[in-house]
């Protein structure tokens, strides 16, 4: 009999069963952290934003215009409510990374979330101009673990056309420039050779970020919709000024994009 432990294979990309339900699910996790904290059942806004960087809940929060939602049931992460011209938010900040994104993206639809925006920073891969500016990612390269064990074909993961095409024309308005492009999901931001940056130079891609391909796929698998914005800002550490956001850490230009994703949200509802 072979000891599976003998092969080279990874179980990354061996068959999944897609369609079977896991064992373990975000609504089992939530009710038991409601019950070991004491807290109410409380829906999240139905529109929810992801921070990788927190610089936008600091920003709220310094400002008094962020309150913290005492009955979010995260064992990981702290959820805060806001509010822009009639619209309140949930968001949640430092989800770096493909795995905790989707960690916490799973908790908050199981909560009540209806769309999900993510707002990361991003490294710049194929130039459009002087930083910063965003990307509204419509095809995240698929070089991560996460995206792997919800769907399998396919080389990069996609925003729904629908979506993509209403949150487009949403971001006209917004004062930073906003391009329609791919980005590169990477899970070892520190392994960025020069072979897999020339790599994803060649495919026209745009900039590298660490979240996009997984959420995309979740949303495909999950039919959520969710909408990854690339907030480019840096030239992976290669200058001496990089990683320069703009005023309040790039908040303001970040909270613009949210708001256009939401606009846009609710005009296709």
């Amino acid at each position: 009999m072979t000891d599976p432990s003998d092969s080279d294979a990874s179980p990354l990309f061996e068959a999944k069963a897609f369609d079977e339900p896991s064992v373990f699910a975000p609504d089992a996790l939530m009710e038991n952290a409601r019950r070991q904290k004491d807290l109410p059942e409380r829906p999240v806004p139905e529109i929810c934003v992801l921070d990788p960087d927190g610089d936008v809940v600091r920003q709220l929060a310094a400002t008094g215009a962020a309150r913290e939602d005492e009955a979010w049931p995260g064992y990981h992460t702290d959820l805060y409510r806001f509010e822009r011209g009639g619209e309140e938010f949930g968001i949640v900040g430092r989800a770096v990374g493909a795995s905790f994104a989707v960690l916490v993206a799973e908790q908050l639809f199981a909560a009540g979330c209806e769309l999900l925006v993510s707002v990361t920073s991003s490294g710049r891969i194929v130039p459009r101009e002087d930083l910063p500016y965003f990307v509204l990612i419509e095809r995240a390269l698929r070089d991560e673990g996460t995206s792997h064990h919800y769907r399998s074909s396919g080389r990069y993961a996609h925003l729904d056309p629908d979506l993509r095409d209403s949150v487009e024309q949403a971001c006209e308005s917004v004062s930073r420039p906003v391009y329609a492009g791919a980005t590169w999901t990477t899970d070892a931001p520190f392994r960025e050779t020069e072979t897999a940056i020339e790599r994803a130079r060649s495919e026209g891609v745009l900039a590298v970020e660490m979240e996009a391909a997984a959420l995309y796929a979740f949303a495909e698998a999950r039919d959520r919709p969710v909408v990854c914005f690339a907030h480019v800002t840096n030239q992976l550490g290669q200058t001496e000024e990089d990683f320069e956001k703009g005023e309040a850490d790039g908040s303001r230009d970040a909270l613009e994009v949210i708001d256009a994703a939401a606009a846009a949200w609710r005009g296709s509802d």
